[in-house]
């Protein structure tokens, strides 16, 4: 009997919670909203929407799936005005009807007017605020954590930007934030920096986005990043900047793994070009973990620009052995005869006249519970290669993220429990290798030097590798 299941290589991946993004003065701006979630749409595949406001009316479209299967072209006319707010969120499995529930924007009504809000990252106090509100009278509608931003707001006092400074003064976490009321926009990143958040400018009006990749797709010139701690204001005088109180501190920690894996390699995040980060790891993952191979091959997509930087400082011809099939999606009907490897296979093919008979480096972003890795590594050996040379552009990843990243639980990492000899005899491997967190954190800096690029300040969170939270954990947190 054939059965319907999730795609394997999709359940052993990280996942990034959401992408969002804001226009202001703009017309068309559901449709432009649409065109910059489609850029992001790898930040999130579970559900997708959008709020537009037209200075009189405020109307809104969220649904479950990606941001296609949403939106046709019918609902854009019932999206109208100058104004909008998106956002994708992450895959996981479970209740369709609770994805509906969650999805964002969230539309809210209070006593002065309609407030749309779009969250990137997670509120780790969430749970005791939830408590607080829900004892002094207030009654929740989802299960997400953004939804205490909203309550927050309503029971503050002055204007929207009033009460969303006063929301922020009690939230801690990581979030990136568009917030669309009173006829403004506002954009807001945490006062550690965790999640990425940007400005840029189309024609007469402004545009927020999670990545500088949606900027591209519509034309929009890229002005700056938000800065950590900032909460912007545009409207039409322009845009007016502020500094937020926040219980989470004053020092930067942004998500270092944005530049290893989550964020798309043509963006610009936290000022440096993601694949030069990428290509950087690579050359020193190199340095770090030689191998005496015939060839480098990346486990595509996201291994591909570190296999380019290890192939070149290695001087070892780089190949594409592995090949993608773009158009799977997360579920598949399983063959009646099980076939070897099948879900990987349906999603990487390996090709055999690149690798029969060679000795193979295959570089990766990570190794999450092994499974995927052990069965690229068959899939690879089963086509005629001599040896298979596992290298990973990252830290072995010990601890769940409580920041916004979709992360198994601690004793579903592999490496949390397993030394790295255990690591390679599980998935297969000739050799087993990771970039040392020094090495990470110097990749990082190469990158910048090898760009002559600046930054006023510099500071990443490697929590997920190190175990070194930055953002006090709630006391209700559910530690995983």
């Amino acid at each position: 009997m054939t059965t319907l299941r999730v795609l394997d290589f999709e359940q052993d991946r990280f996942r990034d919670q959401c992408g969002i993004v804001g226009l202001y003065g703009i017309e068309e701006s559901a449709n432009l909203a649409y065109l910059a979630l489609f850029a992001q749409q790898h930040r999130g595949q579970e559900s997708a929407g959008i709020v537009a406001a037209d200075g009189e009316d405020i109307s809104r479209r969220v649904g479950v799936g990606r941001v296609a299967e949403v939106f046709s072209e019918e609902h854009f006319s019932a999206l109208p005005g100058t104004s909008a707010v998106g956002h994708v969120r992450y895959a996981t499995a479970g209740d369709h009807s609770e994805h509906l529930r969650d999805a964002q924007p969230l539309l809210v009504r209070c006593q002065i007017g309609p407030i749309a809000i779009a969250h990137n990252g997670n509120l780790v106090n969430a749970a005791e605020l939830r408590t607080r509100l829900e004892g002094e009278g207030s009654i929740f509608q989802t299960t997400s954590d953004t939804e205490v931003i909203c309550h927050l707001m309503a029971r503050a006092k002055g204007t929207i930007l009033d009460r969303l400074k006063s929301a922020l003064s009690e939230i801690r976490g990581a979030y990136s934030l568009c917030v669309m009321g009173e006829g403004c926009l506002y954009g807001v990143r945490d006062s550690v920096g965790v999640r990425p958040l940007v400005l840029g400018r189309f024609r007469n009006g402004y545009v927020l986005a999670s990545e500088t990749c949606a900027f591209d797709l519509i034309g929009a010139e890229f002005l700056r990043p938000v800065a950590r701690g900032e909460l912007i204001a545009i409207d039409d005088d322009g845009i007016t900047s502020h500094k937020i109180d926040s219980p989470n501190g004053d020092f930067p920690a942004q998500c270092i793994f944005e530049h290893v894996y989550f964020a798309r390699p043509d963006s610009v995040v936290f000022g440096v070009p993601v694949h030069s980060a990428r290509h950087s790891m690579g050359r020193v993952l190199a340095k770090e973990a030689p191998a005496d191979c015939d060839i480098v091959i990346p486990v595509p997509d996201s291994g591909f620009y570190a296999a380019l930087g290890y192939a070149r400082e290695s001087n070892i011809p780089f190949d594409m052995g592995l090949v993608r099939n773009h158009y799977v999606g997360r579920t598949f009907i399983e063959p009646e005869q099980r076939i070897r490897n099948f879900g990987v296979r349906l999603k990487l093919n390996p090709a055999k006249a690149i690798l029969e008979k060679k000795r193979v480096v295959v570089v990766d972003d990570s190794i999450v519970r092994g499974t995927t890795s052990r069965k690229i590594v068959d899939t690879i050996r089963s086509v005629g290669a001599l040896e298979v040379h596992v290298r990973i552009s990252a830290p072995p990843t010990t601890n769940p993220c409580y920041y916004g990243v979709d992360t198994p639980s601690q004793k579903e990492l592999i490496a949390a429990h397993r030394n790295l000899d255990e690591i390679r005899s599980y998935i297969g491997a000739d050799s087993l290798a990771y970039l040392s967190l020094e090495g990470l954190h110097r990749s990082m800096e190469e990158a910048r030097n090898s760009l002559g690029i600046k930054l006023a300040e510099d500071g990443y969170c490697d929590a997920c590798f190190s175990g070194n939270y930055p953002i006090a954990l709630g006391k209700h947190e559910a530690r995983r």
